[in-house]
């Protein structure tokens, strides 16, 4: 969703550069209260610093992708699954992870992907490129088989995980710089961009090289 807002600025001000700087430290969530729930919350997490620049006028021939289209899942039932906490205890906020949130994820992906490619005549299987969020194997796997995609369509973000860990708002910037240095993007190619967080909300954006 930031990204969208990023790109909109930039199409109401074109030849401007627009910025989106996404920065999560996740360890100042932390606590350590024995539990598995939080040890689980604590090895998932990590911190990390990304950032992406955005041009309504960009020439369509260079190698830069184009932003198409965007699209957002609202999941009101799960609103509780991925939430922060106040630890009276500790003094501060903690991350809270539901044990469904990877089946609510993938359940929902599905549905997500088709209202982000409504209108454009495109299939999933034209779409050649898969920027996912890192946000645990148990939601990278559910994701892949709800979207019927291989190890290899993740592996990016299989990649980041295991590296750095889910760093929040930036992990699909993560992905998206690894893919951009693979240098296995061809002219014309399709993209989809998927995130996931709180709410809980699963955001989608369609790019094009």
């Amino acid at each position: 969703n930031g990204l969208q807002a990023v790109s909109n600025w930039a199409k109401a001000h074109p030849g401007e550069l627009a910025l989106m700087l996404c920065v999560d430290v996740c360890s100042a969530a932390y606590v350590f209260d024995g539990t598995i729930a939080t040890a689980v919350v604590n090895s998932l997490f990590g911190d990390g610093a990304a950032a992406v620049a955005v041009r309504s006028d960009a020439d369509p021939e260079t190698a830069e992708p184009q932003l198409i289209k965007f699209a957002s899942r609202l999941i009101p039932e799960a609103i509780d699954a991925m939430r922060f906490n106040w630890d009276d205890h500790h003094g501060k906020f903690s991350f809270y992870l539901d044990r469904d949130v990877p089946y609510v994820v993938g359940a929902n992906a599905e549905a997500a992907v088709q209202n982000l490619l409504k209108g454009t005549s495109l299939r999933r299987s034209d779409i050649k490129h898969w920027i996912i969020h890192s946000g645990g194997k148990k939601v990278i796997d559910s994701i892949r088989v709800n979207l019927g995609l291989t190890k290899t369509d993740v592996r990016h973000t299989t990649d980041v995980l295991s590296e750095f860990g889910n760093l929040s708002s930036g992990s699909f910037l993560f992905s998206f710089q690894r893919l951009l240095h693979e240098g296995q993007i061809v002219q014309g190619d399709y993209g989809v961009m998927m995130t996931m967080g709180p709410g809980s909300t699963i955001e989608c954006a369609l790019i094009r090289w």
